[in-house]
């Protein structure tokens, strides 16, 4: 007895296979914000922010979430000072430790920002480092609760809409 396949009887399994292994949704479904094996979309890590200059000329921006601030404004054409990144010192894991990275933190504080709005308390709590660098470069009248460096803020879901205010920048080019 020879068995015989046909195309036919085969097709709509086939497309479907095809279709999923693609990526692709047939267009009569709801379009999830995620698809059936749970990779996000592109609107699931861009977020949107709106950037200050010292004048209070406003800029919207995207932002990836998972970057930090300093690489976004970097990425966007933004002059905000050098970057003042060296790693992170420690992680927060739990509510009872802290797991040391053992990295070098801020190295200068040239990239200060103040955050305000959505997602501004969600940012990771300022460490010993990165306010030692805002003391050492920055007058203490220039100093305020929401102050940051902008290289130590790295962006969530959570900070869609937050406002970053760039202050006058401090002299970096000296020779």
């Amino acid at each position: 007895m020879a068995l015989r396949l046909t195309t036919a009887r085969f097709a709509p399994r086939l497309t479907a296979g095809i279709s999923r292994a693609a990526g692709t949704r047939p267009l009569s479904s709801a379009v999830p914000s995620t698809d059936s094996a749970g990779i996000p979309s592109v609107k699931d890590v861009m977020i949107k922010l709106t950037l200050v200059d010292p004048s209070g000329a406003r800029r919207s921006v995207p932002g990836l979430v998972g970057k930090n601030l300093h690489e976004i404004c970097e990425m966007h054409g933004i002059d905000i000072g050098p970057s003042s990144s060296g790693g992170a010192v420690s992680a927060i894991r739990s509510s009872t430790w802290e797991e040391p990275l053992y990295g070098e933190g801020p190295s200068s504080g040239f990239d200060h920002v103040l955050l305000v709005g959505n997602g501004a308390e969600t940012a990771a709590p300022i460490n010993h480092d990165e306010t030692r660098m805002l003391e050492h470069y920055w007058d203490d009248d220039e100093i305020f609760p929401e102050s940051r460096l902008a290289s130590c803020v790295t962006l969530t879901k959570h900070m869609d809409g937050m406002t970053v205010y760039v202050p006058d920048r401090i002299c970096d080019d000296i020779p």
